[in-house]
């Protein structure tokens, strides 16, 4: 069973030791935050199954923390219990009526709050079904990244392969066995044309699921995927892949999710291959390779080796015009080129690109 989190808000350390210590060992995994902003702060990154939340707080109160996290879709559904001393019952009251669950008085004894917080995760969870929630669950996941080899690691008869740099992962046209996930390396994904042109759909790292939109539409790949450096390749079988489905049929919901990012992003490059220049394109290529691969560290400009022939077929031009290009950046002072390695200068100047 899925290990429900619970989010504390609270100002009283001992409250919040006392607190998190009961709920451990009820087993549910606890987050914790000192004062109303920090728990809206953590609302919003974690999204937990429910929160728990005092109303007497410095900086944000109860009431501030409540009315913020109404304001936002991805927060709004979170089941919210006040946690009140007993001469705040009837604000509590009225408190429930702006969006609020339950309330706990502190004076609580064990039983009663567990027995509070399954009742409420449960009648949360008695919503699943329904259209409004399916949505409140995909707008929940639009900024969210799955860790699929995370999620994953649970399935029986997976198995891992290294591959080499420019090593074949499957082809076009293959009989499509399994979804693929990479743990380690970079892998693009690509389709080919009659006359030997490649044009990369897009480069999968760390975490990356290749494959799943063949599995479901039929019996062939629908693309080729090769590595682009010494690569870690986890392989999962249609048969448990799809038990795995069955038994988790949350994930259902972050697959389709995926791959309605995947059907949005193809229409939009669709329109930018009719209608932006080469300089237009080549600068959103890099951009794509920063916005996937950078570490996120603001102080590190974001390099990353990629052979001019990978880069054309990325922004669907001649390897020339790519080389052209990326000469231009460089005297423009937009990039830095050493060997095959790209360092990004000036990102914001790329994203104003004009046609």
């Amino acid at each position: 069973m899925e290990q429900k989190t619970i989010l504390i808000i609270e100002d009283s350390l001992e409250v919040r030791e006392n607190m998190t210590g009961l709920l451990q060992l009820a087993g549910y995994q606890v987050l914790n935050a000192s004062n109303g902003m920090e728990g809206v702060a953590a609302a919003k990154q974690y999204h937990p199954d429910l929160i728990l939340c005092d109303i007497d707080m410095p900086i944000l109160d109860g009431y501030g923390v409540l009315h913020l996290l109404g304001k936002h879709i991805e927060t709004s559904r979170i089941p919210f219990i006040f946690l009140a001393a007993k001469s705040e019952h009837i604000n509590v009251r009225e408190g429930m009526e702006f969006g609020a669950d339950d309330f706990i008085i502190k004076t609580y004894n064990d039983t009663e709050l567990i027995k509070s917080i399954e009742a409420r995760i449960k009648k949360s969870e008695g919503n699943l079904g329904t259209i409004d929630h399916l949505n409140y669950r995909l707008n929940q996941m639009k900024n969210k990244d799955v860790l699929w080899d995370e999620q994953f690691k649970e399935i029986p008869d997976r198995h891992v392969r290294s591959v080499g740099k420019r090593e074949v992962i499957f082809s076009e046209g293959d009989i499509c066995q399994g979804v693929y996930v990479v743990l380690k390396g970079k892998v693009k994904e690509f389709k080919s044309h009659d006359l030997g042109k490649d044009l990369i759909l897009r480069v999968r790292g760390k975490g990356g699921v290749m494959a799943y939109v063949s599995l479901f539409q039929g019996d062939i790949h629908l693309d080729n995927a090769e590595s682009l450096e010494p690569s870690e390749i986890m392989f999962i079988p249609r048969n448990s892949f799809f038990h795995w489905l069955e038994n988790n049929p949350k994930m259902m919901l972050e697959l389709i999710q995926m791959m309605s990012g995947a059907l949005v992003f193809e229409r939009e490059r669709a329109v930018s291959l009719a209608y932006s220049s080469v300089r237009k394109r080549t600068a959103s290529a890099l951009l794509r390779l920063k916005t996937k691969f950078h570490d996120g560290n603001a102080d590190v400009l974001f390099t990353m080796p990629i052979s001019r022939d990978d880069l054309a077929a990325m922004v669907g031009t001649a390897t020339e015009s790519v080389i052209r290009t990326l000469s231009d950046f460089k005297e423009e002072g937009l990039i830095k080129i050493q060997g095959s390695a790209i360092t990004i200068v000036h990102e914001d100047r790329l994203r104003r690109m004009k046609n």
